[in-house]
């Protein structure tokens, strides 16, 4: 302890010395160089750049680290592959301008190599993210260099991994070779285009593990990025014509995060625990063998918990069956029988191929090397079925359809999540199943007529009894929901609500086929279905392995079920049989505004006087659930995908399996276990688990800007002063001219008419500013709201700053106040 307090009152003094005597505390220029132990610390001081020992070493290295934090933490090493082996090292800029290390020798250590037409007047500066920046005058202030270019085994935000665009090099990660060795280690990580692109990891250069397929929000093979802490985020590129590259940045920047790629080749995010004085480690890239790349083979599919942990495709056998039984499966698998396709194409007949069947796989991580098509999800079968070289297909809504040929490799079974993958086979292999299955079938069939040939006799004499047993049996099946609600709990009962049984919505879903398959969260899926009368439904199949439970399925039957307006999604009955759990709801022919709003193909159809109905449906519906219904309803998770949209396009809220029911005097509650969707939560609600009325007006807030802007809050990105579409549209607001984040779809209508629709507009953007106002006492309530949209308020507040537009300077001693492992984060895909 005497140790820390005497270490951070030299660090004191140091700072305090730069600051009185130095030409800027985090800049380095021809004639200020650093010499070991001097260094430089950022303008926030955060980073510092300067000479450092590793704990079992003696060598001498220069490096970025974490400037206030007490245990060392390095994240970018000059001369990580030549050491001093004292401490006579310095840090200048040379003659031809370039960042160089030097020993007592003069000795060129390290280099940024680099050409400068203007030595003289180049500056090495550390920025307030971490990145050193070599540049001069004479370039239009652009850099010749960057150790974000450059990195180490630390992934910083805003940080591109993926190809440098000046040079064509390949920017990755390389891990050290120990602890406490920073030279090159065998481990490298890399942002790989393929035909989709996806992050790897490298050993000894050849793959070791891939995340499966970027969506879009996500890489579908990795399911810790289903929560809150993945969803800064994003693969982007600069503009059409160049490479794509991953990069992060998170609006919450109180919390000290960064992600390493360790010397056991495993990618982690390492934060900030002020309380414990450590740093924690989450998410590793992979914690199973099965995480290895190609671990099983060619056909082979790997899962962790079963043992061993390979086996082959159903329809593959072993390639090698003696180094199989040992435990050596990098030899794969190959077909118990050809595709019937091949064999007709070996006959020289193309005819015969509808012999070819599928055999669908749940949650997995899919093959490597997919190629994407741009057909619809409905005709991904039909699209592999026509190729023969096609051997499986997958269907994702950020993607499409998947489509593979030639060997299939790392196969991995998920615990949750993930997506259905097809495996095409002879359809002989499955029907060695089907013919077991019939058998028994046949069987059980025998011996049901038999045994109702000797009960008919007596069946007159219990018509009655057995039609109070099925009424009765109605009353039980009501009596287990009222029973796994909690009647009491929440202080109402549960209306008589039709009860589905299984057998009636698997037919109507047609057993859950995939192709009626609507949407995907984190609770399961969504089917479209058509009951016996030809009523179109909705199927809300309640996942085994979802992250959501049994209590979020039974809040959203008994809130929903109480609820009646236009503008609410309308429940139609439920189905609780066993461990399966459904609801079904009424059919929305266009899905989710999502669809269309994010959508360059659909954005079109949505111009300004449609968002304006949708706008004030969701209000309206929004209200009711505040104001005018019999329970006062928090819905906590309204967001662009849990609003659904008629035939004509009218807006439904849908989704309550977060809602919270209030008292009839109740304002506000806390909650431990803060739910919802990144980007639309407020701050109180992240901060501190408080909700109230004033968290779903600020949910409607975000939402109100992102249907007038077409984009979305978590993924915008415009310069350095907008942190997020809040940002954005606060620094227009301050301008004076907010017309820029207007939709161009909207201003382009041939039904736009600036004279009739501006004002709309212009005041839609108000309400919405005075909606995502930082504390809820500035925000308005639903009725409020209402009025203003109808201009039944004319003259309204002056918005003040909203919410996660700037992030706070990060300090040693922030406490985190919202636990990761209790937020979660709901998917953001269509119903």
């Amino acid at each position: 302890m005497g140790k820390t307090i005497s270490c951070s009152v030299l660090l004191s003094l140091i700072s305090c010395f730069y600051l009185l005597f130095a030409t800027a505390l985090d800049t380095i220029t021809p004639s200020k160089s650093i010499k070991d132990p001097e260094f430089i610390i950022s303008q926030n001081g955060i980073f510092r750049l300067g000479f450092f020992s590793l704990a079992n070493s003696s060598n001498r290295y220069v490096g970025i680290l974490y400037h206030q934090i007490p245990v060392q933490t390095v994240v970018w090493v000059a001369n990580r592959n030549r050491p001093l082996k004292d401490s006579s090292g310095i840090l200048n800029i040379s003659d031809d301008g370039n960042l160089i290390v030097l020993n007592g020798k003069t000795e060129i250590l390290w280099s940024s190599n680099v050409t400068n037409t203007a030595p003289s007047a180049t500056t090495a500066q550390l920025s307030n993210l971490g990145n050193l920046v070599l540049s001069n005058g004479d370039d239009a202030g652009s850099s010749l260099w960057e150790s974000f270019q450059h990195p180490c085994n630390v992934f910083l935000q805003t940080m591109k991994i993926g190809v440098d665009i000046k040079t064509g090099r390949k920017v990755e990660l390389k891990s050290w070779k120990s602890i406490d060795d920073p030279s090159d280690g065998n481990f490298s990580l890399g942002f790989e285009p393929f035909n989709i692109p996806e992050l790897v990891i490298r050993k000894y250069n050849q793959l070791y593990f891939r995340t499966g397929p970027w969506n879009g929000n996500i890489f579908i093979g990795i399911i810790y990025m289903y929560t809150v802490n993945f969803d800064g985020f994003d693969v982007v590129a600069d503009n059409p014509q160049q490479p794509y590259y991953i990069t992060y940045e998170y609006s919450n920047d109180f919390r000290l995060i960064y992600y390493e790629l360790d010397t056991q080749g495993k990618f982690i995010e390492r934060r900030w625990d002020a309380e414990k004085g450590n740093w924690i480690n989450r998410y590793p890239s992979h914690e199973t063998d099965c995480d290895v790349y190609g671990i099983c083979g060619a056909f082979g599919i790997c899962d962790s918990s079963k043992r061993p942990i390979c086996s082959c495709l159903k329809g593959f056998k072993p390639r090698n069956a003696e180094e199989w039984s040992r435990g050596n499966w990098s030899s794969g698998c190959f077909r118990n029988t050809p595709l019937q396709c091949q064999r007709d194409n070996n006959n020289g007949s193309g005819a015969g191929q509808g012999d070819d069947e599928f055999l669908e796989m749940q949650m997995m991580k899919v093959p490597t090397f997919p190629y994407r098509s741009s057909i619809v999800n409905g005709d991904c079968k039909n699209e592999c079925m026509k190729n023969c070289s096609c051997v499986a297909y997958a269907y994702d809504d950020g993607i499409g359809c998947m489509l593979w040929s030639g060997d299939l490799i790392d196969v991995k079974k998920l615990s949750s999540l993930g997506v259905d993958l097809y495996i095409r086979l002879s359809s002989s292999e499955l029907d060695k199943g089907k013919s077991r299955k019939v058998i028994v079938i046949t069987t059980v069939i025998a011996g049901i007529v038999v045994i109702t040939i000797s009960a008919v006799l007596f069946l007159w004499c219990r018509m009655a009894k057995h039609k109070g047993r099925n009424k009765k049996q109605k009353q039980v099946k009501h009596q287990i929901c009222r029973e796994n609600i909690g009647e009491n709990s929440i202080g109402v009962k549960l209306q008589q609500l039709p009860i589905f049984n299984f057998e009636e919505l698997a037919t109507a879903t047609n057993n859950f086929n995939h192709a009626e398959k609507l949407g995907q969260g984190g609770f399961g899926q969504v089917y479209r279905g058509t009951l016996d009368g030809g009523k179109e439904i909705a199927v809300k199949r309640l996942s085994k392995s979802s992250v959501q439970g049994l209590e979020e399925f039974m809040n959203e039957m008994v809130v929903i079920s109480k609820l009646q307006h236009r503008n609410l999604v309308r429940l139609l009955g439920c189905c609780v049989e066993g461990e399966e759990k459904m609801l079904a709801y009424e059919y929305m022919p266009n899905k989710s505004l999502d669809a269309f709003l994010f959508d360059p193909a659909k954005q079109d159809v949505l111009d300004w006087r449609k968002r304006f109905n949708i706008i004030e449906g969701i209000s309206r519906g929004l209200l009711y659930l505040h104001r005018d219904s019999r329970l006062k309803i928090i819905h906590r998770d309204l967001k662009a995908s849990n609003i659904l949209l008629d035939e004509e396009l009218n807006p439904k809220i849908s989704d309550f399996g977060m809602a919270r029911i209030f008292g009839g005097n109740q304002n506000q509650a806390k909650t431990k276990r803060v739910v919802g969707t990144y980007g639309y939560m407020s701050p109180e609600y992240v901060m501190r688990g408080q909700f109230s009325e004033k968290s779903d007006v600020f949910s409607f807030g975000v939402l109100l800007l992102e249907i007038v802007s077409g984009r979305r809050n978590t993924s915008f990105c415009n310069d350095q002063y907008a942190l997020s579409l809040l940002g954005y549209a606060w620094k227009l607001w301050r301008e004076g001219d907010i017309r820029d984040i207007v939709d161009k779809v909207i201003l382009e209508s041939e039904t736009y008419s600036k004279n009739e629709n501006e004002k709309e507009i212009w005041r839609c953007i108000h309400v919405g500013l005075l909606c995502v106002q930082e504390f809820a006492k500035d925000r308005p309530t639903m009725p409020t709201v209402v009025s203003m949209l109808n201009s039944e308020i004319s003259d309204l507040n002056t918005p003040k700053q909203p919410a996660f537009t700037e992030a706070p300077l990060m300090s040693h001693d922030v406490e985190d106040k919202v636990s990761l492992n209790d937020v979660t984060l709901t998917n953001l895909d269509g119903r």
